[in-house]
């Protein structure tokens, strides 16, 4: 979320900086560089930027003050607004890297106020030993055609088809070795919605590869598939996530973000949502009536 207070500071900080430029000047003009006219220009003008510092001041305060309601807003609006509107829906969630509480916490809870469930849990151990998925593809006769590195982008998205549809899933037991950190939850039943959060740094070679074949054939399967972020991630893997035309969430441990996050999985507009700069369809998708009780 914007921080008003840095906005504040930032402000008093070019002020400031005007101000002593200015003074500057004026203790050029006691030693006989410009007349007193001039003087009195400069002097008319740090009380004109004190004024504006004051006013920018009371400007950013009143703004965050505003904030402040919006969110204690949100947050008493939230039961309501959510209740019913994943009722009976299954979701897995994907951790690319080690679970993170913060989202963890955040994403479990809000389906579970929504009346969903999170059926099955993996967290992804990366950076992948290609090396190490092949040799463990080729103790597997049916599924040796996946080895290879021009073969990561089929096995991206038949792991994407997997972990939506459950039941059988002879590659993700294959690699639970290899691929698997943590688990949590059976593939017994298919899933409506897949929740992604990646908790790692950015990757590259063979692992981003299969990385961005898992999340594109996410995105291109018939689950409510996002990918999501809190608030202080250092780096987004926003932008990953959009580019495999997954739908977004930042800020998700918010009251904005937990709603934009069972809006999106209950159906609504697919997009980017949330504060940061990346969310180009606004804080929240249009908010569809709540389900009828009973």
């Amino acid at each position: 979320m914007f921080d008003f207070r840095y906005h504040v500071a930032s402000l008093a900080a070019v002020f400031v900086a005007l101000v002593i430029g200015i003074l500057v000047g004026v203790g050029l003009s006691g030693r006989g560089f410009v007349d007193d006219a001039e003087r009195r220009n400069l002097q008319q003008e740090i009380a004109s930027l004190r004024e504006g510092e004051h006013a920018a001041r009371a400007e950013a305060e009143a703004a965050a003050r505003g904030r402040d309601a919006f969110s204690d807003y949100a947050e008493q609006t939230y039961p309501a607004l959510v209740a019913g509107r994943l009722e009976d829906s299954r979701v897995a969630l994907l951790y690319v890297g080690s679970v993170d509480p913060t989202v963890d916490f955040a994403v479990t809870g809000a389906i579970d106020a929504a009346g969903g469930s999170v059926v099955r849990m993996r967290a992804l151990s990366v950076p992948v030993d290609p090396q190490a998925v092949d040799d463990a593809l080729a103790r597997r006769p049916a599924l040796r055609s996946f080895r290879g590195p021009d073969e990561l982008d089929r096995l991206g998205r038949a792991l994407a088809d997997e972990l939506v549809a459950g039941g059988r899933t002879p590659l993700w037991d294959a690699l639970a070795d290899v691929l698997v950190e943590e688990r949590a939850g059976s593939f017994s039943q298919a899933v409506d919605g897949v929740v992604i959060a990646r908790s790692a740094p950015p990757q590259q070679g063979a692992t981003q590869d299969l990385l961005t074949s898992l999340y594109r054939g996410l995105a291109a399967s018939r689950a409510a598939s996002v990918g999501v972020e809190a608030t202080g991630a250092r780096r987004s893997a926003v932008p990953a996530f959009v580019r495999a035309r997954l739908s977004t969430v930042d800020g998700v441990e918010t009251p904005a973000g937990k709603l934009a996050l069972v809006l999106v999985l209950g159906g609504a507009q697919p997009g980017s949502y949330g504060q940061r700069p990346a969310a180009t369809n606004g804080v929240l998708p249009p908010v569809p009536p709540a389900p009828a009780e009973g």
